[in-house]
């Protein structure tokens, strides 16, 4: 049994509101200025998996 998910026109939908980490505290993007957007687009992300160096 297959579930359809609904087809959305562009009016139906809900725009996503991105919260990130900021000096401690919590700020919605939408909040932030072109200099600190162009800022968050180029951040790095990383696991702490893939930084641990093998133990001798």
């Amino acid at each position: 049994m297959s579930e359809k998910h609904p087809i959305l026109a562009d009016h139906e939908r809900q725009v996503c509101e991105v919260w990130t980490r900021v000096m401690g505290y919590h700020r919605p993007m939408q909040s932030f200025n072109i200099g600190k957007k162009g800022e968050f687009q180029e951040r790095q992300y990383f696991t702490e998996a893939q930084t641990k160096q093998p133990q001798r």
